[in-house]
């Protein structure tokens, strides 16, 4: 049942969220000269036309990267992630969003390895393409979740291992803490973000009640709604579950998320948060 397209999303608050904590781990992982992994294991297409169909007809991506990317005040951590944003468009017009793979592209060294998968039919031919001529890429078409098996430890014992699978099925919320479980196991020194999105709050309790049953340690919990919880349809909000973050994360999502989430809602609904849920 593969009929999440994230074309339809690309760019939207969730997006700003999930892309603005990748940059930072990333960001930090490259303090240290020793190269490192990144593992993305539901990579999607790569890059999003935001004139396409999909794009247009939700428009979400207006009131997302559209808010915030030309910004004067945007706040200097955003840097990392707002370059990527504007790589993309060095006209001046939002034509193109990059995803979890694109900015990892653009911020990882030359030494770096990026290992990706996808698994939608229509996505894995664009990833591929997109990273052709990308000497440090691995593309694989497969389940994510088996990556996390076969590809971990990496070599240089250093990685960000984004999970972003699209919760289509209510398994997904269980699927994940297995995989972080699995991905652990092998390589517990590494930096495992697990992005969610609130649909129903009691999944997401539910989940982060699972995860703090698996005893790993030092788990950090950033969320960012656009609206109050609700028990209608749609998605109110999201999130992101850092294990092992790097140690400045925390505070700069703290100083990040008041600029964000008044840029992304104008209207003051909804909230924000960073917690830490299981402490080191």
């Amino acid at each position: 049942m593969l009929s999440y397209r994230h074309s339809f999303h690309a760019g939207n608050h969730a997006d700003v969220l999930k892309h603005t904590v990748e940059s930072l781990i990333l960001t930090a992982l490259m303090e240290k000269e020793k190269p490192f992994l990144y593992l993305d294991t539901h990579a999607g297409a790569g890059r999003y036309q935001l004139s396409g169909e999909h794009a247009e007809r939700t428009g979400e991506y207006l009131e997302g990267i559209g808010r915030i990317w030309q910004q004067p005040d945007a706040p200097e951590l955003l840097k990392p992630y707002l370059t990527a944003v504007r790589n993309l468009n060095p006209h001046g017009t939002l034509r193109y969003y990059p995803g979890s793979p694109l900015i990892a592209r653009y911020l990882l060294r030359e030494e770096d390895k990026l290992e990706l998968t996808e698994l939608h039919s229509s996505d894995y031919p664009l990833l591929r393409n997109e990273f052709s001529k990308d000497a440090r890429a691995r593309v694989a078409r497969g389940d994510g979740y088996q990556q996390l098996k076969a590809k971990l430890p990496p070599l240089s014992r250093r990685g960000l291992i984004l999970i972003d699978p699209p919760y289509e099925m209510k398994s997904d919320y269980q699927d994940v803490v297995k995989g972080i479980q699995e991905g652990h196991k092998r390589f517990a020194t590494g930096v495992f973000a697990l992005w969610y999105p609130v649909v129903m709050r009691q999944q997401i309790k539910h989940m982060v009640k699972d995860l703090q049953a698996t005893n790993i340690r030092n788990i950090l919990q950033i969320e960012l709604a656009v609206r109050p919880d609700s028990d209608q349809r749609g998605m109110t909000a999201s999130g992101m579950i850092v294990i092992n973050p790097p140690w400045k994360l925390k505070a700069q999502m703290e100083e990040l998320l008041p600029w964000l989430h008044q840029k992304l809602v104008p209207a003051g609904t909804g909230h924000y948060s960073v917690t830490q849920i299981v402490p080191e």
